[in-house]
């Protein structure tokens, strides 16, 4: 079945020639030109992936991206930018981008980062899939449940508002509670993609969960920093 790519970006010149390119790979393309259009077409047309700039008029790609994830609508997201600001690349992936691209770029790497998001994403659901028979339908720790199946998560039975990189690293602790992890293991895991050793992504989604199920950040009781190796999710020793 021919994938459907998404490609929203306000000069024509970068749309035409994504489009084409994309095209030639065997891929369907619907395109847009502000933030409003694209994220209606990300919603109606069900696209396999987004190609999303992040300067846009109406709408930035980081209000996009923004509003698809609070919509429960998980495409895979890849991100361009004229910008190399730090800050920007954070904020994006936070939100749930699932890459990032900085301008000026080929549009064969675009091809190829598309095709590499896309054959991640294919392998994560049968992987998940696999496994589904396998997985409880809850993993409890304490006060905090995490359904995989079902995409949530409770803390004291009120459900937490995660995006969907939150929740993917909240789960990928849960089941491998107790072990020490890594921060370029997380990079792995969660993110499947190597962003040149920038381990800040794992300690910035590791503070925004521990805001969301930790009653004293300074004192984590779920969330464990183990200095100079990763963190480990662990069941609490007090409520």
């Amino acid at each position: 079945m021919t994938k459907k790519v998404l490609v929203v970006d306000d000069e024509k010149s970068i749309l035409t020639l994504l489009q084409y390119n994309l095209e030639q790979a065997g891929y369907a393309v619907v395109t847009a030109m502000d933030g409003e259009e694209g994220k209606e077409l990300a919603i109606r047309e069900m696209p396999d992936i987004i190609v999303l700039d992040l300067m846009l008029p109406l709408l930035d790609g980081i209000e996009v991206c923004k509003q698809l994830r609070q919509q429960k609508i998980i495409t895979p997201i890849l991100m361009l930018t004229a910008k190399d600001d730090e800050f920007d690349k954070v904020l994006g992936l936070e939100l749930g981008a699932d890459d990032y691209m900085t301008k000026p770029f080929s549009p064969r790497e675009v091809v190829a980062r598309v095709k590499a998001i896309l054959r991640r994403s294919q392998f994560q659901k049968e992987q998940s899939d696999d496994e589904s028979d396998e997985l409880d339908e809850m993993i409890k720790l304490g006060s905090l449940k995490v359904f995989p199946e079902r995409y949530e998560a409770f803390f004291e039975e009120v459900e937490l508002e995660l995006t969907p990189k939150e929740f993917e690293l909240l789960l990928y602790l849960a089941k491998n509670k107790g072990r020490v992890l890594t921060r370029d293991q997380l990079l792995s895991s969660v993110w499947n993609y190597d962003f040149a050793g920038d381990t800040r992504i794992v300690d910035v989604h590791i503070s925004h969960l521990r805001e969301k199920i930790e009653k004293d950040t300074k004192k984590p009781i779920y969330i464990k920093t183990i200095r100079g190796l990763g963190y480990k999710l662990e069941e609490p020793k007090e409520e």
